[in-house]
């Protein structure tokens, strides 16, 4: 089959390597897509330790089932199926509880585990007992259900923060993420929506979203617009869906008194630590929260959602690339000029 190999930070070869097959308990499908995701950029770069060249990396997938090996129950050839990123071990007391992403031995597709940046992709046994492979919903399209997994990621966000029926919200990031988020908070029930994004011409796209408010921070001051967006109380939410010390740090003074603050977005390695005055989280009784990833039970609620309508992804989606194609496709979501850039392998 063809793969694009990482093959050590900046080398990323499409070649020839063996087709897997299907062992006991293990179920293997063609990819029809798998999306470019910000981290596959910053392995493509840096690296990381969980991934060990020669390796396929890619996330956020989805296929066809094309071989069951013997013991597997619930997979048939033919079936449509998507996947998710982190996998529960299923044994240490984290995934016990539900809390796969919070496994100390931390497995995922794409890292421990081949990803799906190939024309095939083997699932193994650990992964289809624990982890997030679903059925695809009828009528649901291959690159909207790869999308599943990074609206997975927003579900967990937004239930670390409680957002809650009538609450505001800020989301700082106007990127896939952020735009997916909008949306489950729109469906959550929040009824201001507040998106902020360092370009005016990003934003533009978030306007067919449902959003209240747009914020161009290069030319607007965000903390006195949202505040002057929540009639001075500041929001009851805040969220910073970008990779940006001056956001972790603004998001604290946007939250209104018991407010709830989630650090979604991670920084690169080697970024500055933030300032924050403690002061402000001691009396205004803030929330602070981080968030990593998914858990299956959020990947498969994503899958609904997004064949239900609740929320749209088709319209993220700017380019369609074959495996040939890979670099361009990491080019166009590096330099900002795609969304969310999908490869057909």
């Amino acid at each position: 089959m063809k793969a694009a190999v990482y093959e050590g930070n900046d080398q990323l070869v499409v070649k020839e390597v063996p087709t897997p097959t299907a062992g006991p308990g293990e179920v293997l499908v063609r990819v029809r897509a798998c999306a470019v995701c910000g981290s596959d950029i910053r392995i493509y770069h840096h690296g990381n330790p969980r991934v060990v060249p020669p390796a396929v990396i890619g996330h956020e997938i989805a296929g066809d089932v094309v071989q069951v090996g013997e013991g597997v129950e619930g997979f048939r050839v033919g079936d449509r199926v998507a996947s998710g990123a982190d996998v529960p071990c299923g044994v240490c007391p984290a995934c016990r509880d539900g809390r796969g992403n919070n496994c100390p031995v931390n497995y995922a597709i794409g890292y421990q585990f081949p990803g799906g940046f190939a024309e095939y992709i083997l699932f193994n046994k650990t992964t289809v007992d624990f982890g997030p492979l679903h059925h695809i919903p009828e009528g649901l399209s291959y690159e909207e259900a790869a999308m599943a997994e990074p609206l997975a990621c927003t579900i967990n966000g937004l239930e670390l923060v409680w957002l809650g029926v009538g609450e505001s919200i800020v989301i700082i990031g106007a990127g896939p993420a952020g735009l997916l988020m909008a949306q489950l908070a729109r469906h959550m029930g929040a009824t201001r929506i507040i998106l902020a994004q360092r370009s005016k011409a990003r934003l533009e796209m978030a306007r067919e979203y449902d959003v209240d408010a747009l914020i161009a921070t290069e030319q607007e001051d965000l903390e006195a617009r949202v505040m002057q967006e929540t009639n001075g109380l500041g929001a009851d939410v805040v969220v910073t869906a970008c990779a940006s010390p001056d956001a972790q740090e603004a998001a604290v003074r946007l939250a209104a008194m018991r407010g709830r603050v989630n650090f979604f977005g991670g920084l690169p390695k080697g970024s500055r630590p933030i300032t924050v005055d403690s002061n402000v989280i001691h009396y205004r009784e803030i929330f602070v929260t981080g968030s990593h990833g998914s858990v299956p039970r959020q990947h498969k609620a994503a899958l609904g959602l997004l064949a239900c309508g609740a929320v749209k992804a088709q319209g993220l989606i700017t380019h369609r690339l074959g495996l040939d194609d890979i670099l361009q496709a990491f080019e166009l979501v590096e330099t900002r000029k795609g969304m969310k850039v999908i490869v057909e392998p």
